[in-house]
């Protein structure tokens, strides 16, 4: 499977997940911040229906506030409905938008990752494919994941090691969970530090108090 197929397989599945939710489950706040689910869902659609010139007025409205541009284009989206939300992530699955400078890793990132901002607080269970998740736990290491992943910092001085994988990472007091935790918690998702052990996870607690909110 080609690597953007992997990320319309999981768009895919969010949208089919998003065609079977009750309003209570698209009202209920999901991991990403002050988003509900509904406002997850109508963020992963705006690299796929809003242009550089949109986005651009966004950011003039918003002061340059990336952020605060960020938020309204999610809410405005959201405000579509789920029935257009899903449509649209399915319509569109095989989109291969890159941020600039990126490449297929970011948005393969910002699926699974807010795919699990709205499945960890419904209860709801997904398998990834261990090689995605070894692909997003490549990049989140990276300099190339310091803009809009993971802050320069946040993971000095931790040894990383993804217990499901074989995957390691880094030198320093241990931090050691399942893959999908650990891609969590590096991203900013202080709730996935339950799921994961070692001297290190109060370090990483540490500093991801205070932090802004993911989005």
């Amino acid at each position: 499977m080609e690597h953007f197929d992997w990320i319309a397989d999981e768009r895919h599945a969010l949208a089919t997940l998003l065609s079977g939710l009750t309003p209570a489950q698209l009202a209920t706040p999901s991991l990403c911040g002050a988003w509900t689910v509904q406002q997850v869902f109508g963020h992963l659609t705006v690299p796929l229906t809003v242009g550089l010139p949109q986005f651009a007025l966004a950011m003039l409205a918003a002061r340059g506030n990336f952020d605060r541009a960020n938020d309204v284009l999610a809410r405005k989206a959201a405000a579509a409905g789920p029935t257009a939300l899903a449509r649209l992530l399915h319509d569109r699955a095989d989109s291969r938008f890159t941020p600039p400078g990126g490449d297929w890793h970011a948005p393969l990132t910002d699926v699974i990752v807010h795919g699990q901002d709205i499945r960890r607080p419904l209860g709801l269970a997904h398998e990834f494919a261990p090689e995605r998740l070894r692909a997003i736990l490549d990049y989140l290491v990276t300099d190339a994941a310091h803009r809009g992943f993971v802050p320069a910092g946040r993971l000095a001085g931790l040894a990383l090691t993804a217990s499901d994988l074989g995957w390691t990472w880094g030198v320093g007091a241990l931090v050691e969970g399942p893959a999908e935790a650990l891609a969590l918690v590096m991203t900013g998702r202080a709730a996935a530090l339950a799921d994961l052990q070692g001297p290190g996870v109060e370090t990483l607690r540490g500093r991801l108090v205070g932090e802004r909110p993911p989005g």
